[in-house]
C-alpha cells in the first residue's frame, strides 16, 4: 500500500469515525449496528431481541409503517398513516377524518378498503445467484433484462414455496440483493383514531417543526380468517413513555436516501428532478384547493389529497434547499473524491469500478432532454391510472414471467389485483378538475404540437376532454375493472370505455419511453451503481448502512433536545403546552382545539409529556414507526422530522437533526380520560 493511499485511507477512516458518534444509520437486521451501540451505549442487541422487534414491526404498503402492541393483533400507527382509509371509509353524512373513530367492541371495527400489511418473516442474501445471471452479458440493456428475468424468477419460486410475498430487494446500489419473505395481511380494521385536529393540530404551518403538540395516532387491527390474528411477537406498551437522553430505537420502513449517490446523481436531481416536481406539485395544490373551495362536500373529498401534497410540497422544498446548499454539495463532493481516490489507487479496484462515475455521468446527461416530458406527460387522475394498470395487465399477463414490466411478476400480481379491484371511492368531480388542470399544464409546457398532448387533447379543449373522460367511464365500478382484467386483451380491446380507449392510444409510447430509459438510463445506472457497490465492500465491508429501500431498518439514538433559532429546543413537550398554543392564536385557524379537548382540559394531567425528539435517522416512510426502549417495550409512535431533517435524504447531521414522535404517556392519558377507551388501554397494557 502506498503512502498516498495511506493517507487517503486514513482521511475516509477520520471521516467514518466522526460519522459514527453521530447516531447515524438505517441499518438492515442481518447487518445491525452491535459495535457502535456498544461502544456509545454500552449495549448490544441479541439474535432473540432484533427477532422479536423484526417479528413485532409492520409495513402498511400504502405508505407508512407500524408496529402489533398485543397479542390479539392490534396495531399501531399514525392518524396521517391511516388517513388513506379513513378517507375511503368516510361520506357526506360521516367525516371519519374530522371527526374520528372509536370501535368500542370488536364487531363494530371497520374494515380497510385496500390496506395490505406486512411482516417480515425471513431474510436470504441471494446476491451469488443475481450476480451469476448477469455474468457475460455484453450490454447493460442484456444485464438489465438478465437482472429483471432472475429477479422474477427467485420471487416466484419463493412464492411457490412458501406461499409468502416474496421481494427481491436491491442493498448497497445493487452491491447486494436479498429476498425478503413478508406474511401478507388483507383483513386490516380500523379500531381507534383521534379527530384529525388532534393529531395534525398547527396544520401545515408546524408540518416538519418543532416543539410539536400531536396527537398523531390510530389504531388498526388485523384479521384473518375472520378472526384477529394471535401476536406471539408484540411490543409490549410501557405508559412512562421516554425520558430525556435515554437510548431509544426506530424500527421502521424508510422510503428512500440518496446518501450514496454520485456527485453527477445529486445534480441531476437538483437540476431536473426537484424544479420539475416543485412545480408539478404547486399546480397541483392549487387545483385541488380551487375544488375544495366550491363547497363542504368538496372539501372533504380534497382533504387528504391536499394534505398528501402540502406535505410532499414542504418536504421536497427543504430537501431541494440541501442540493442548491453549497457547504452540502462540497462535502458530498469531498466523499466521492476521496472515494473515488482510495479506488483509482488500487489497479485492481481501478479496472474494475472506476468507470462507473463517467458512465452514470454520461447517461444522465443524455437523459437531460427529456426530462421535461417525462414529468408533464401524465394524467393524474385515479381512473386514468386504473385504465392504464389494466391495459398493461392483460398485455403482461401473457408474456413470460421474467419477461414482463416490473410490476406484473407473478410474484407481484395477487397485491397488484387487491389494489386494483379495490371497492375504495372515486369522486368525479375532483377528477374532472385534476385531469382538467394536468392537461392544461401539459399543453402550457409542451405545446400543442408535442404527439401525447395531440393524443390525448386532439386540438379539443382540457376541460372538454377530461368532462368526456370522467363522464363516459365506468371505470369507477371494481366489477367492470374486474370484467375488463378478466376478460383479457379481447375485452380490453373491444371496450369502448373512454379512459381505456385513451388507454390503448397512448400504451405504445408509453413503452417506447420506457424501453429508451431502461436501455439508456437505468441499465447503464445500475450496472454502475453494482460496480460502486462492490467497491465500497471492498474498501469497508459492511461497516455501512444501504440507502433506505421501503424495507425494514433499524435506527438508534436518544432523546435529546438541539440548538433552534438562537436557544435551545427541549426534549419534550406537555400537554400544557398544547393549551397554550392554541391560546396563543385565539384558537383559530389551525390552531384551534377539538371539542372534546376543550372539555376534557380539568380532567388532565397537563404536566404529561406529548411529543418529544430523539437523534434517531429517519425519513418518510417511517411514519407510524414504533420508539422502544432497550426492553424492546414501546415509549413512543414517530410522526415526523423536523425542519433540519428534510436534507437527511442526502446526509446527516447528528447536531440538529431529529425524529419527531407522539409520547406513549399522553396516548394513554388521551385514550382513557378523553375518548374513554379504557378497553383499548387494557388491552395495551395486556391486563
Amino acid at each position: 500500500m502506498n503512502n498516498n493511499r495511506n493517507c487517503i485511507l486514513g482521511l475516509i477512516l477520520l471521516a467514518g469515525a466522526a460519522a459514527s458518534r453521530a447516531d447515524e444509520g438505517m441499518w438492515t437486521f442481518d447487518n445491525p449496528p452491535a459495535k457502535q451501540l456498544q461502544a456509545k451505549y454500552h449495549f448490544t442487541p441479541t439474535q432473540e431481541w432484533l427477532d422479536h422487534v423484526r417479528l413485532s414491526c409492520v409495513r402498511l404498503n400504502d405508505g407508512g409503517s407500524g408496529s402489533f402492541v398485543s397479542s390479539r393483533g392490534l396495531l399501531l400507527t399514525n392518524h396521517h398513516v391511516a388517513r388513506g382509509q379513513l378517507q375511503k371509509n368516510s361520506t357526506k353524512e360521516r367525516d371519519y377524518i374530522q371527526d374520528g373513530f372509536y370501535a368500542a367492541t370488536t364487531d363494530q371495527e371497520m374494515k380497510s378498503p385496500d390496506l395490505e400489511v406486512n411482516v417480515l418473516v425471513s431474510l436470504e442474501n441471494v446476491t451469488a445467484r443475481v450476480l451469476a445471471a448477469l455474468k457475460g452479458a455484453p450490454t447493460p440493456e442484456k444485464e438489465f433484462a438478465a437482472r429483471n428475468a432472475v429477479i422474477a424468477g427467485i420471487e416466484k419460486e419463493s412464492l411457490d414455496k412458501t406461499g409468502l410475498r416474496s421481494d427481491v430487494v436491491t442493498l448497497y446500489q445493487g452491491g447486494e440483493y436479498w429476498l425478503y419473505r413478508y406474511k401478507k395481511y388483507t383483513d386490516v380494521r380500523l379500531v381507534f383514531a383521534p379527530e384529525e385536529q388532534a393529531a395534525f393540530f398547527g396544520g401545515d404551518p408546524d408540518n416538519f417543526t418543532y416543539p410539536r403538540f400531536d396527537l398523531d395516532m390510530a389504531l388498526f387491527r388485523v384479521y384473518e380468517n375472520g378472526k384477529p390474528i394471535e401476536s406471539k411477537d408484540y411490543l409490549r406498551w410501557n405508559p412512562k413513555g421516554a425520558a430525556d437522553e435515554e437510548l431509544v430505537f426506530t424500527a421502521g420502513h424508510p422510503g428512500s436516501t440518496q446518501r450514496l449517490d454520485t456527485m453527477s446523481q445529486l445534480e441531476f436531481e437538483r437540476d431536473m428532478v426537484y424544479p420539475n416536481v416543485l412545480k408539478l406539485l404547486k399546480q397541483r395544490i392549487a387545483i385541488a384547493k380551487a375544488y375544495a373551495a366550491r363547497g363542504a362536500e368538496p372539501a372533504r373529498e380534497a382533504g387528504s389529497l391536499i394534505f398528501g401534497l402540502q406535505n410532499g410540497l414542504k418536504s421536497i422544498e427543504n430537501s431541494y434547499k440541501g442540493l442548491l446548499n453549497p457547504s452540502v454539495m462540497a462535502a458530498k463532493q469531498k466523499d466521492e473524491t476521496q472515494f473515488k481516490s482510495l479506488v483509482t489507487a488500487n489497479p485492481e479496484w481501478k479496472a474494475a469500478y472506476s468507470s462507473a462515475w463517467d458512465s452514470t455521468a454520461e447517461a444522465l446527461q443524455k437523459a437531460r432532454p427529456r426530462m421535461k416530458t417525462q414529468f408533464f406527460r401524465t394524467l393524474d387522475s385515479r381512473l386514468a391510472g386504473l385504465a392504464n394498470t389494466i391495459v398493461e395487465y392483460v398485455a403482461e399477463i401473457k408474456k413470460p414471467d421474467g419477461e414482463r414490466l416490473e410490476g406484473f411478476y407473478d410474484s407481484q400480481l395477487e397485491s397488484l389485483r387487491f389494489r386494483l379491484f379495490s371497492s375504495a371511492p372515486t369522486y368525479p368531480g375532483l377528477e374532472m378538475a385534476r385531469l382538467t388542470g394536468v392537461l392544461e399544464m401539459a399543453r402550457a409546457e409542451l405545446g400543442p404540437e408535442d404527439p401525447w398532448v395531440k393524443i390525448v387533447l386532439g386540438g379539443r379543449a382540457p376541460k372538454d376532454v377530461a368532462t368526456e373522460l370522467v363522464s363516459g367511464t365506468k371505470l369507477a365500478d371494481p366489477a367492470v375493472r374486474k370484467k375488463l382484467a378478466e376478460g383479457g386483451e379481447a375485452a380490453v380491446s373491444a371496450s369502448d370505455d373512454p379512459m381505456i380507449v385513451l388507454a390503448r392510444k397512448l400504451d405504445p409510447m408509453q413503452r417506447e419511453t420506457r424501453k429508451w430509459f431502461e436501455d439508456n438510463v437505468e441499465s447503464v445506472t445500475l450496472r454502475a451503481g453494482e460496480q460502486l457497490g462492490k467497491a465500497r465492500f471492498a474498501a469497508f465491508g459492511k461497516s455501512t448502512y444501504p440507502d433506505a429501500t421501503f424495507t425494514l431498518r433499524l435506527s438508534y439514538g436518544q432523546v435529546k433536545g438541539f440548538p433552534m433559532n438562537g436557544t435551545i429546543a427541549p426534549p419534550k413537550t406537555t400537554l400544557y403546552g398544547l393549551y397554550d398554543r392554541a391560546a396563543s392564536f385565539d384558537y383559530q385557524g389551525p390552531f384551534y382545539l377539538p371539542l372534546r379537548f376543550k372539555e376534557g382540559r380539568d380532567k388532565l394531567d397537563l404536566s404529561m409529556p406529548l411529543n418529544f425528539v430523539s437523534t434517531n435517522d429517519i425519513v418518510g416512510g417511517n411514519s407510524g414507526s414504533p420508539v422502544i426502549n432497550r426492553n424492546a417495550e414501546i415509549v413512543g409512535l414517530i410522526f415526523d422530522g423536523n425542519i433540519e431533517s428534510l436534507v437527511g435524504h442526502f446526509v446527516y447531521d447528528g447536531e440538529t437533526n431529529r425524529a419527531v414522535a407522539v409520547h406513549t404517556a399522553a396516548m394513554t392519558e388521551a385514550l382513557i380520560k378523553l375518548y374513554k377507551a379504557q378497553r383499548l388501554v387494557d388491552e395495551l397494557m395486556a391486563k
